[in-house]
C-alpha cells in the first residue's frame, strides 16, 4: 500500500504498557465469549487467535463503524505514566496512517450523503489495560469499543498475523485497522445497537448467527476502504483475502468446528464479503442482513 505521503491521523493515544483506559465496562458487548466463539457485540475483534488459545476472538464487533449508535462520547485519553508517544513505532506508524486514510474515504462518503463523519480514535496499548468496555489485553486481539468510540490495538498483532498464521502484508494489516473502523460505521448507523437489541430476546445460535452478519458487514466496509483509498498496489488484495480467509470460524475451530457457535463467519464467507467491498467501492451493496450471506 502506499501510504508514506499520509501523515498520521491525530486521533491517536499511546497507553502504554499497562495503560489505564477509560475505566468502566458496563456495556453488554456481544457477552465477551471465549476466543473460539468470539467477543460479542460490543467490542469488535478480529478472531484470529482464538486457536493460539488465548482468551478472545478479533473482529468480534458489533457496534462500531457506520453512524449513529452508541451516545457515548468520544473521550481522549493521555499516555501512560512512562510518557509514551503513538505512533512512534513502525507498526505504530503504519496503523495512524491507515487510520488516516479511513478518515479521508469514510469523510468523503459521508460528505457525499451530506453528513459529517465523525472518526473513532485508535488507542495503542501493550499486554494489557482498559477501555470503556472493560479489560483490553493482547490476547484479545484488536477490538472497537462502542461506549468510548475507540479501537483498541497492541501492534503485536501484527506479528501473530504473519507468523502464526501465515496471513502477512500490509494490506492484510491494513485490513485489521479498517475492520475495526467498520465497526464503527456500525456503531454511527446504529446497526451495532440494533443487533445488541435483538441478540437479547434471540436463542444462542440465532443470536450467533446475527453476530457472523454484523462481521461480515465490517469486513465488506474494509473493503469498500481499500477500493476507494487509492493505495492499493499489485498483490494487496490477495493479502487481504488471505488474512480474511485465515481467521474464518471454520479454519480456527478445525475438525470440531460447530457451524451454531460460529460469530464471525466461515473463511470463504470472509473473503467473499472484503472482495465485495473491494470490488463495489459501495458501502450500500454490504448489507449482509438482508438475503442469504
Amino acid at each position: 500500500m502506499r501510504l508514506d505521503d499520509l501523515d498520521p491521523s491525530s486521533n491517536v493515544d499511546d497507553l502504554g504498557r499497562g495503560g489505564g483506559g477509560l475505566g468502566g465496562g458496563g456495556f453488554n458487548l456481544f457477552g465477551l465469549l471465549p476466543l473460539l466463539l468470539g467477543r460479542g457485540l460490543g467490542c469488535g475483534t478480529i478472531g484470529i487467535l482464538a486457536i493460539v488459545g488465548v482468551a478472545f476472538l478479533l473482529f468480534s464487533g458489533g457496534g462500531g463503524m457506520l453512524g449513529g449508535g452508541s451516545s457515548a462520547p468520544t473521550t481522549q485519553q493521555q499516555g501512560s505514566a512512562q510518557g509514551d508517544v503513538p505512533c512512534d513505532t513502525a507498526e505504530e506508524l503504519f496503523a495512524c496512517r491507515v487510520l488516516k486514510s479511513t478518515e479521508q474515504v469514510w469523510g468523503e462518503i459521508y460528505a457525499q450523503q451530506g453528513q459529517t463523519y465523525a472518526p473513532p480514535r485508535l488507542r495503542f496499548y501493550q499486554d494489557n489495560g482498559r477501555s470503556g468496555c472493560g479489560a483490553a489485553q493482547s490476547a484479545m486481539g484488536p477490538f472497537y469499543c462502542p461506549p468510548d468510540r475507540g479501537v483498541y490495538l497492541d501492534t503485536g498483532f501484527f506479528r501473530e498475523l504473519s507468523q502464526r498464521f501465515g496471513a502477512g502484508g500490509d494490506f492484510a494489516q491494513a485490513y485489521v485497522v479498517a475492520h475495526e473502523v467498520g465497526h464503527h460505521i456500525q456503531n454511527l448507523t446504529g446497526q451495532a445497537e440494533a443487533v445488541s437489541r435483538a441478540q437479547q430476546s434471540l436463542p444462542k445460535a440465532q443470536g450467533n448467527a446475527q453476530s457472523v452478519r454484523l462481521e461480515l458487514q465490517a469486513d465488506c466496509y474494509a473493503g469498500v476502504w481499500g477500493k476507494r483509498s487509492g493505495r492499493m498496489e499489485p498483490g494487496d488484495l490477495e493479502e487481504g483475502l488471505k488474512a480474511a480467509e485465515a481467521i474464518g470460524d471454520d479454519t480456527l475451530q478445525g475438525s470440531n468446528a460447530s457451524p451454531e457457535s460460529f460469530t464471525h463467519g466461515t473463511s470463504a464467507q470472509r473473503r467473499s464479503w472484503l472482495n465485495r467491498g473491494y470490488q463495489t467501492g459501495d458501502p450500500a451493496q454490504c448489507d449482509t442482513f438482508s438475503g442469504a450471506i
